[in-house]
């Protein structure tokens, strides 16, 4: 996509999210400085920006857009109350996938979407059987959420999926075990991992040909 379109998205991304804030925050139902910080606009933006970058058709762009929204008020959301509700996880399934069958049918490349089901459902697997060894580290939002990550991952390939679902932990424990280490957080203090799941992807986005340059 052009410069103009990514800037574009990135702007409305960013507005979205402003406008769906109190919705937002409803949703929530707790009251966190994460809430009102304005970081899911601007985490909306950025996303926004990266879901332009690497749309190569306007289907495509509405699947990454919508997910870039998605993933921008859900890492807040989990950051302020360690949830990831299904009422934003459910919608975000149906729209991204539905763009993505639309995509495929456009491009008559019906491979990717198998791929792409075939990510979500090995990831989604994947998530819930390590949060059925260790319930205390990944709740079911996680398993959830995993899916339709697994899915954009799979998109472009199992090398993207294997990149970003590891990044997602190494992330996660770097940041748990620096905390650790100085002394702000203890073996029982509550880590979103949201937040890393969203940066995992990201990375593995980033190794899709031609998005570097």
């Amino acid at each position: 996509m052009s410069v103009v379109v990514v800037l574009l998205t990135a702007l409305a991304a960013g507005a979205a999210a402003l406008a769906l804030g109190p919705w937002m925050r409803r949703v929530a139902r707790v009251r966190s400085h994460w809430l009102s910080s304005g970081a899911h606009v601007l985490l909306a933006g950025a996303l926004g920006a990266g879901a332009a970058l690497l749309a190569r058709s306007w289907p495509e762009l509405v699947a990454f857009a919508v997910l870039a929204l998605a993933c921008a008020l859900l890492a807040v959301i989990d950051l302020a109350t360690y949830r990831l509700p299904d009422v934003i996880v459910g919608p975000t399934y149906l729209v991204f996938f539905s763009a993505l069958a639309l995509t495929a049918a456009v491009d008559g490349d019906w491979g990717r979407l198998g791929r792409a089901a075939a990510g979500a459902g090995v990831v989604l697997v994947g998530y819930f059987v390590l949060a059925f060894v260790s319930p205390s580290g990944l709740g079911l939002g996680d398993v959830k959420f995993s899916g339709v990550l697994g899915g954009f991952l799979g998109w472009f390939g199992w090398q993207q999926v294997l990149l970003g679902t590891l990044a997602a932990f190494v992330l996660s424990a770097c940041v748990a075990g620096t905390l650790l280490v100085t002394r702000r957080a203890d073996r029982r203090t509550e880590f979103p991992f949201g937040p890393w799941m969203v940066a995992g992807a990201g990375i593995g986005a980033l190794w899709v040909p031609g998005v570097l340059g």
